[in-house]
């Protein structure tokens, strides 16, 4: 395991834990985890507005959180190798937070 990533831990502290639609935000990382796919997949999968999938997804895209490859309704969405390399630091944070985020299936 890699060790943890200090601006990691700040930046997910920010992002979930500090700012409204932070459990939401975390439920799409784990399932992002669990199984990538593209908006309409992961709005499916958790019951959530594809709007609302929509914005999370692009918040974590742009604090480089999440990746894609594709593009226009195929665009697939998958963790950063950064969030991936240190996912136990995201795993602990949610459990300070007292998040139930297990993927869907």
């Amino acid at each position: 395991m890699v060790d943890d990533d200090p601006d990691l831990r700040r930046l997910l502290w920010y992002l979930l834990g500090a700012t409204r639609g932070g459990e939401t935000r975390a439920r799409l990382i784990r399932e992002l985890q669990a199984r990538p796919g593209n908006i309409n997949q992961l709005s499916k999968r958790l019951g959530l507005e594809y709007r609302s999938v929509q914005h999370h997804i692009e918040v974590l895209k742009k604090n480089s959180l999440v990746s894609t490859t594709g593009e226009h309704y195929g665009l697939t969405y998958f963790l950063h190798p950064w969030l991936e390399a240190h996912f136990q630091t995201f795993e602990d944070l949610c459990v300070k937070l007292k998040f139930n985020v297990a993927p869907s299936g």
